[in-house]
């Protein structure tokens, strides 16, 4: 006599991981456009963290002085190889930025497909598989990509790459794909506990978690200035690095806090005040959700609060330079200095081209999710222009104010850096002022990059398909 199957457990549950890999594969080969988009984006997004990862592991192996072919001698001792690494692993965070603005396209129809199989029978340890073989594959390939590259260019310029090297590039190579399988993982958390609340609507999330990691991080550089004061020793125990973790901890959660507080109060403001209907609709959408975007506005006002003081403190720093040069006591060549500040600017512009491409593609999802809404709206009578109006205004509105007192808060560094500098003299650096507004002007391009996407998706035939 037949064994009876058990209840409630498809027959591809029992089959193993080969079974999810199988069933993931087919679940990827019967998705949309916006599915291979968020896989060949979240592939460009790991490529980018292992490089940088991989750059500051290969830096990290070099001890003590060793000559370095090119730099003017920046990389050759152990002072200035830390400040580059540090440097490098800041980056992360702008890619860290960009991946969770991947990892939410198609992220409502993901969620539903997903809680359909949780549904349907499947256990949560094999959801968390499925998920979790959906996103690890794209990220080894971007890993393999940046440590395909990576291996010839350290190969070509350094003569004896020691064991410890080629472990840390082993478990950089290893170590993303892992991180990007469990935070895929970990953002289904609510689908295997409650799937039938993914296909309701849920209320935004509020900014109490970002207010508190600022409350954390502020009162954690308090201690840490409290214990560096009291300590007399005068050796280092750790002050410095745990005071650039905290300020790095309350500078991203205060950035949140102020991009999603800033949202909400001018939506708030304009739904009470504005006439126009695209404002209308902008402050609205605002109102009802200011969170959506906050982690890319605060990537956008961190960038322009660092670049900002960057040019001040540059102009300082170059004008410093040039006077101890005319007095010929520089300890070393000119070009060492320069080329230190110039890798800083690239470094700076090479974060504010990630964060830009993390906003296009936020802006590209929201249209993506909204696009019944759009097409009701469109069949209502709204012209197509005033939705588009709308859509920049969502991005215009919120940043204008936030980027003024980024702006103001970097110009502060820069002038406070130029007095030191100059015996107390501030000088005000101006061309840091064209700053803030250069970004503002990248951002609102950066969101008009979702237009075409909004004319294809306020067609109101859609309404049929919908």
């Amino acid at each position: 006599m037949a064994g009876k199957p058990r209840a409630g457990v498809p027959g591809r549950a029992r089959a193993g991981l080969a079974g999810d890999a199988r069933l993931a594969w087919r679940l990827l080969r019967g998705a949309g456009r916006p599915e291979w988009w968020r896989l060949w984006l979240t592939v460009a997004g790991a490529a980018m963290a292992a490089g940088f990862a991989l750059a500051a592991v290969a830096l990290a192996s070099l001890h003590g002085h060793y000559r370095v072919s090119f730099g003017h001698g920046l990389l050759d001792d152990p002072g200035e190889r830390s400040g580059v690494i540090v440097s490098l692993l800041l980056l992360l965070l702008p890619v860290l930025g960009f991946l969770g603005q991947c990892a939410r396209i198609g992220a409502v129809h993901r969620d539903r497909r997903l809680a359909g199989l949780r549904l349907a029978g499947a256990t949560p340890a094999q959801v968390r598989r499925i998920a979790a073989l959906e996103t690890g594959p794209a990220c080894l390939l971007g890993s393999l990509l940046a440590g395909a590259v990576a291996v010839p260019v350290v190969l070509g310029v350094w003569t004896g790459p020691t064991g410890w090297a080629w472990t840390g590039f082993a478990l950089v190579v290893l170590g993303v794909p892992l991180l990007g399988a469990a935070a895929g993982a970990l953002a289904l958390r609510r689908v295997v506990a409650s799937p039938l609340g993914r296909v309701r609507r849920v209320r935004p999330a509020g900014g109490r978690g970002p207010g508190l990691l600022f409350t954390a991080g502020v009162l954690l550089v308090l201690l840490l200035a409290l214990w560096s004061v009291a300590d007399t020793s005068g050796t280092d125990r750790g002050q410095v690095p745990l005071t650039v973790c905290a300020l790095v901890l309350a500078g991203g959660a205060g950035t949140v806090w102020l991009a999603g507080g800033t949202a909400g109060a001018v939506g708030r403001l304009l739904a009470r005040r504005a006439r126009a209907a695209a404002t209308l609709i902008a402050a609205e959408r605002l109102r009802d959700d200011p969170w959506a975007a906050a982690r890319t506005h605060a990537a956008v006002l961190l960038v322009t609060l660092a670049g900002t003081a960057f040019v001040g403190v540059r102009q300082a720093l170059l004008a410093d330079l040039r006077e101890a040069s005319r007095e010929h006591s520089l300890g070393t060549d000119m070009a060492f200095y320069t080329t230190g500040i110039d890798l800083t600017g690239a470094a700076l512009l090479v974060a504010l081209l990630i964060t830009l491409s993390g906003l296009a593609v936020g802006t590209v999802e929201s249209v993506a999710n909204r696009r019944r809404g759009l097409a009701a709206q469109v069949a209502s009578g709204v012209p197509r222009a005033v939705l588009g109006r709308a859509l920049l205004l969502e991005t215009a509105l919120p940043l204008a104010p936030a980027l003024v007192l980024a702006g103001a808060a970097g110009m502060a560094i820069g002038v406070g850096y130029g007095s030191l500098v100059q015996g107390g003299r501030p000088t005000v650096p101006y061309a840091a002022l064209l700053v803030p507004p250069a970004v503002y002007g990248c951002c609102l391009l950066a969101a008009a990059g979702s237009l075409p996407l909004l004319r294809r998706s306020a067609d109101p035939a859609r309404l049929r398909y919908a």
